[in-house]
Parts: C-alpha cells; sequence; structure tokens
C-alpha cells in the first residue's frame, strides 16, 4: 500500500496505493467535510487536481446518514469523486462539542477520573461517547464509527479515538489515551471491509512517555497507516517535540499522517520528521475570509505566514494577479482590484477563487517538497522558505 520511494534524513518521498488512484506523498489534502469542498464543484477539484479528499464521519452521519449514502453507491458516487477520499472516525468533533468557553479559557476537565462528562453535551465512557446532536441524542462507539465509515466506502478510514483535550492533565491524558488504544483494538476487530485501509491514531497529549507508549501499541496492532492526533503542545517547539517522540517508535513501511495541520511552516517541519501525509480546513477557510497564499518571490515570509488579505485598502487599484508566479485559474484570470472588490461586495465568486488558489498552492507546495526529498535538496528548500530557525 505504502512505499517510501525517496528520503533526505527523516523526510520521506513515497507513493500511497488506493484503491481508487496513487497519491505522491508528502500530501496535503483538502477536507471534504459534508462530501463537498466548501464553495467548490467537482469539476473545480477535477482541473486542481488533488488525488484524495478528506471527509468527516461526524458530520455525514447526522446528514444525509451513512444508509442514505450507502443507499446511493457509496461516498464516491454520491459526491460524483473518481478518486480517493479519507474519512476520519468522528472523535475530534464529538470532543469539540465540549470546548464550552468560559472568559477565553476551554472548558472544565478533570484531571484525575477515567470518566468525563461535559454538562449537557458529552459523556465519555469505556464503552463510547454520548452526545446530544442538533438532530437528538447519539451514542458512537469504535463499532458504530467504523460501521458508518464502511457504510460511506471510503479508500481509507480511521480508528475511533479520544482527541485528548489540550488542557486535560497528565493522569486523564494517560487514561484517556489507554482507552484510545483499547478503541483501537475493538475498531481492528469491527472492521470487515478488506478494500479500505484502516489507520490507528496516536494519542498522548504533550508527554513524552505517553506519546511513545501509544506509538508502540498502535504501530503493533497491524493497521495499515498510521496517525498522530491530539493535543501536540502549546508551542510550536511542543509540536516538535512530539512528532520527534513519536516518529522514533513507527514502522517506516507505513503512511504516516498528521491530523488537523496544514499551514506551509508546520507543514515543513513535520515533513522533515517524517510526515507523509496531512489534512486541514485551514487553506480554504481563511481564503474565505480573504488571505491568498504567495510564495516568497510574492513576498511571503514566515513573519507573515505566506499570505496577505486582499480585502487591504492597499489592493483596491492593484491590477496584479494574487501571485505573479502562480499558475492556477484565478491569478491567470483575476487581478486584485478585482478580487477585493468581489469581498467588498460579498459576492460568492470570491470564496470561490480564492479557496481555488490556495489550494493549488498547498499542492504545489507538496509537489516541490517531494521533488525537494528526491533530489537531496529538502534542506535547502526549508532554508530558503523558512530561514534558519
Amino acid at each position: 500500500m505504502f512505499k517510501v520511494v525517496g528520503q533526505q534524513d527523516k523526510a520521506r518521498a513515497g507513493i500511497l496505493q488506493t484503491k481508487h488512484c496513487i497519491i505522491h506523498t508528502p500530501y496535503w489534502m483538502p477536507v471534504a467535510t459534508k462530501a463537498s469542498v466548501k464553495t467548490l464543484s467537482a469539476e473545480d477539484l477535477s482541473t486542481l487536481g488533488p488525488p484524495l479528499l478528506m471527509c468527516n464521519t461526524y458530520h455525514l452521519m447526522l446528514q444525509p446518514g451513512p444508509e442514505v449514502i450507502e443507499k446511493l453507491g457509496g461516498l464516491h458516487k454520491f459526491m460524483s469523486w473518481p478518486k480517493a477520499l479519507m474519512t476520519d472516525s468522528g472523535g475530534f468533533q464529538v470532543m469539540s462539542l465540549g470546548y464550552e468557553t468560559k472568559k477565553g479559557k476551554l472548558g472544565f476537565f478533570p484531571s484525575e477520573s477515567n470518566e468525563l462528562e461535559l454538562p449537557s453535551k458529552v459523556k465519555i465512557t469505556e464503552n463510547g461517547v454520548k452526545f446530544n446532536s442538533i438532530h437528538g441524542p447519539v451514542m458512537l462507539t469504535p463499532e458504530s464509527s467504523i460501521g458508518i465509515q464502511e457504510k460511506l466506502g471510503a479508500d481509507m478510514i480511521l480508528a475511533f479515538d479520544e482527541c485528548t483535550h489540550p488542557q486535560a492533565g497528565r493522569e486523564y491524558t494517560k487514561n484517556s489515551m489507554e482507552r484510545t488504544n483499547r478503541w483501537a483494538e475493538r475498531s481492528l476487530a469491527a472492521h470487515k471491509r478488506k478494500d479500505q485501509a484502516l489507520f490507528g491514531i496516536i494519542q498522548g497529549g504533550a508527554y513524552k512517555d505517553l506519546r511513545k507508549e501509544s506509538a508502540e501499541a498502535i504501530s503493533s496492532m497491524g493497521f495499515k497507516g498510521i496517525a498522530i492526533g491530539g493535543s501536540l503542545g502549546n508551542t510550536k517547539k511542543d509540536m516538535h517535540k512530539v512528532l520527534e517522540w513519536t516518529m522514533d517508535e513507527l514502522p517506516d513501511d507505513k503512511a504516516r499522517h498528521m491530523l488537523g495541520i496544514g499551514t506551509v511552516e508546520d507543514c515543513f517541519e513535520a515533513v522533515e520528521r517524517g510526515i507523509d501525509l496531512f489534512d486541514c480546513v485551514g487553506p480554504t477557510r481563511i481564503g474565505r475570509s480573504g488571505y491568498a497564499y504567495i510564495s516568497p518571490k510574492a513576498g511571503g515570509t514566515k513573519k507573515n505566514k505566506f499570505r496577505f488579505n486582499i480585502t487591504r485598502a492597499a489592493f483596491r487599484t492593484d491590477t496584479e494577479p494574487i501571485d505573479p508566479g502562480c499558475g492556477c485559474l484565478t491569478c491567470k484570470t483575476y487581478s486584485r482590484a478585482y478580487l477585493h472588490h468581489l469581498f467588498k461586495a460579498k459576492e460568492y465568486l470570491a470564496y470561490r477563487a480564492l479557496s481555488v488558489h490556495n489550494i493549488h498552492f498547498m499542492l504545489g507546495l507538496m509537489e516541490d517538497m517531494r521533488q525537494a526529498i528526491m533530489h537531496g535538496e529538502f534542506g535547502k528548500m526549508k532554508k530558503a522558505w523558512l530561514g534558519r530557525g
């Protein structure tokens, strides 16, 4: 299923074979949350050419429902997508229901109890998670998550896990990680479709011994791929440490997916440490807010996060494309001034145009990283983009 074809230090270039197509890694996948990448059509995506999209089990479970999608021929046919799909387990979305905010802080989590209950929203037990959705009470377990994903029919699916709250203490994080490992075993036992690759998920918060323990356990269970989830600490350095601890425990012959990461800097740092796959709503979400990615040649820097906001007054009469070196349809067609106008006028085309550009940018960045690894120049490329540190 996965083969490393080039490597520079820990950075890897690989080939991931799925039942629908081949994915060349490292690769960032656009997120089609509800079987749609927001504002884009299947034709838009076909032109952009991503071989793999991520869909959201939780949202599709609620609407239109896995039975409806299965009856209509599965997720690929339902959304007119001929290439590869991945679905998450629903664990993160369920946990996010309990991320209540009070005075700028996430909701209270106990650090000792092995059961977690957030008032009226989420209750986590050994069996699974009970929560109140917009469609009423729901119980999600490792078995039901896998069953839903089998009905959806994606090429790659994820084991059900508990995405531990970032403010949870060590004792709760340990209990949560151990529960995720047990749920991983139940997910494997429940998985029947041989045409789907099941990925296990590593948890353990920002604790070295817990991350290593989880990585060792998940790696030994026979999953087709490995995903890294949960809280990665409070700073970039924390995230880098978590990755370094985890990578040491992972097998070389399985694809490594980092959940929910998608900024330029984070992708460079994660690829350097051995990550193969990413998914993140960030590039399209910020596009719908007016932020466009730009390369270093167009003024992109680590400081400005390789982007600018097209709604700024400076672009009102700017006749240049977003990035003069970009070959996407948006940059070939529209000026910064026109895009500025679209956002100010709240025209829907604005959201589509920047989503197209940002996806094109991220796909191109990943391919450039791949080629740099293949030619032994990844370190040089990273330095050109991010500088020395």
